[in-house]
């Protein structure tokens, strides 16, 4: 079982955009609300830009489920007020929702939260909490997008370690789900999206949790760093020492218990730093295809973001930690998992004996071993 615990619906139908910029028009002219049912996305719609997409690509590599949220950079926070983040989550995540539906034990879904900056932000993480509990417990997501800066490019809200989020946290515990902690989108012209404002996020998120005690307060929250964590694998000698002068514990004592890095690495080298580093049982195969990087690599042939080749050419991982990376650690951290290959197994085991062929005199069934 291979499972990629990073991929954004980047291929929706233009409809939802088209929405979407309805939205922000219509609140910025006058203040005025476009209802979440005014979009009309059909189901055939959503087939053709997911069997074109990320599911072409999924059967194409090998991948065989996808932790499928909506795209991190279009999440956009700063946009409106903590009503327009709550209308643009709602849209978004019943979109999600729809695609797992269609596509049954291929896709999990993971949700977008209502965040907003500023002055909103305490009334937004109150929507956080409303809209996580309604995406697990109704629409069966696994877990949660969590913008560390809503602000969109300029940090204007405090750490992700602050009080003002532990309704959340408290939440995110009770329901035994982990948050990615991803930014979105950069109108900081200072600070490119993909490559800087990501990567800049990733980085600063992990130093905030290194300074303070929040997993003392919540010692079960798991949350997750994309991009490989951004520059901390290759700069851990500095957070470890850094950790020692400020009298804090080691980094395997105070984070590594609760801190997990993906594979969204583009190259080789990258990769090999990430598994030397950060301990096999913190590392979560991800590729984020159809995202930041989509064009093909002259040095290897593969898409950049074929993160599954790149993995795969590593000789220094033992069987165990492969199989850990591919699957076993996402089971671990996003515990919810195991309902979506639950409701898998039982689909293809129907579909495994509708294709069995039938006898005059049938044979006594052999038993059924499900793993």
């Amino acid at each position: 079982m291979i499972i990629d615990c990073h991929g954004h619906f980047t291929t929706a139908p233009p409809a939802l955009g088209e929405w979407r910029s309805r939205q922000i028009r219509a609140y910025e002219e006058s203040g005025a609300r476009v209802s979440p049912d005014e979009l009309r996305i059909g189901d055939d719609e959503i087939r053709t830009a997911v069997q074109d997409g990320q599911l072409k690509l999924q059967t194409e590599r090998g991948t065989d489920l996808m932790l499928f949220s909506p795209g991190a950079g279009k999440m956009a926070h700063h946009y409106g007020d903590e009503r327009t983040s709550l209308d643009w989550s709602l849209v978004s995540n019943d979109l999600i929702a729809r695609v797992c539906g269609l596509f049954p034990g291929r896709f999990a879904g993971v949700c977008q939260l209502p965040q907003s900056p500023g002055d909103a932000l305490p009334a937004s993480v109150r929507n956080c909490v409303a809209e996580l509990e309604r995406c697990v417990e109704e629409l069966g997501f696994v877990g949660c997008l969590l913008n560390p800066d809503p602000s969109d490019g300029y940090y204007d809200a405090p750490p992700i370690t602050d009080r003002v989020y532990y309704p959340l946290y408290e939440k995110m515990v009770e329901l035994d789900v982990p948050a990615m902690i991803h930014v979105a989108m950069s109108r900081n012209p200072a600070l490119q999206g993909t490559c800087a404002h990501y990567l800049a996020g990733d980085t600063a998120a992990f130093m905030q949790l290194c300074m303070s005690d929040l997993f003392k307060d919540f010692p079960t929250l798991r949350l997750v760093l994309p991009h490989g964590g951004g520059a901390v694998p290759y700069h851990w000698g500095r957070y470890r020492g850094v950790m020692q002068d400020q009298g804090r514990p080691p980094l395997a004592e105070s984070i590594l218990g609760n801190v997990f890095f993906d594979t969204c690495v583009y190259h080789r080298r990258g990769m090999e730093l990430l598994l030397d580093v950060i301990p096999a049982r913190n590392v979560l195969f991800a590729s984020e295809m159809i995202g930041a990087v989509r064009g093909v690599d002259p040095e290897t042939g593969r898409r950049f973001d074929d993160t599954k080749y790149t993995l795969d050419s590593l000789t220094g991982l033992s069987d165990a930690d492969r199989r850990a990376v591919y699957g076993g650690n996402a089971l671990r951290v996003y515990p919810r998992l195991d309902r979506v290959l639950g409701s898998r197994d039982s689909r293809d085991s129907r579909d495994s004996r509708a294709k069995e062929p039938t006898y005059a005199t049938a044979p006594a069934p052999a038993k059924e071993n499900h793993k």
